[in-house]
């Protein structure tokens, strides 16, 4: 019961651990790995696909960034090569599922494996997953601090990886509604500008005084 309570206070560092991606890019209080995992999670609860078996593709949501309890958010920004990346992850998730009865280390281990080697049509799914809540989170960002298109990075590294008709859709109705985001921003700083200019003129104040 000792290493059950330590696994759980080892896997309770992911409510710490920022996304690592936000936080290069100075967002505000931006999410936690759990945060990201648990609306993964959710995503693959409301999948409809009768040809994925939905409880595997939750449990692959769950543990496919476990080990980030202790290695922490690699990004690519971090000039990590995959090898090393994927070397010490796995060291974590051994030591982690070495804190487990025998078969919940197996399964979890398993689970986890199975995501970084892409060995199934559930693993390929929750990658996509993956990637969606990313830029989902991004859009939310964007809107929270009124900047339409400061993180369209994030959006261009996705391009081409989306496959999953259900994922696809989503996709789209994300595009839309970030098109109207943007073009709405787009109008709104003319119509600031101009009633700037208004104000500058109608008090002989130059707009570049201040």
């Amino acid at each position: 019961m000792d290493n059950m309570l330590q696994f759980m206070k080892l896997i309770g560092q992911l409510k710490r651990v920022p996304r690592t991606g936000w936080v290069y890019r100075n967002v505000k209080q931006p999410e936690s790995v759990s945060d990201h995992m648990y609306r993964m999670s959710m995503m693959a609860l409301t999948i409809e696909d009768r040809n994925l078996n939905k409880d595997r593709c939750m449990k692959l949501a769950l543990v496919h960034d476990m080990a980030e309890c202790i290695v922490g958010d690699i990004a690519p920004a971090d000039n990590i090569s995959k090898p090393e990346k994927h070397r010490r992850e796995k060291e974590a998730m051994e030591h982690l599922t070495g804190l487990l009865s025998d078969g919940l280390r197996k399964e979890i281990y398993d689970l986890w494996n199975e995501y970084e080697t892409q060995s199934s049509p559930e693993a390929k799914l929750v990658k996509e997953l993956d990637q969606l809540e990313m830029i989902l989170q991004a859009h939310e960002y964007e809107q929270l601090e009124g900047t339409p298109g400061r993180l369209e990075e994030f959006f261009t590294s996705t391009r081409g990886r989306f496959h999953h008709p259900e994922v696809l859709r989503l996709v789209e109705s994300l595009n839309d509604e970030r098109a109207r985001h943007m073009g709405k921003g787009e109008a709104e700083q003319p119509a600031a500008a101009a009633t700037q200019e208004k104000t500058d003129t109608s008090t002989n104040t130059p707009s570049s005084s201040s």
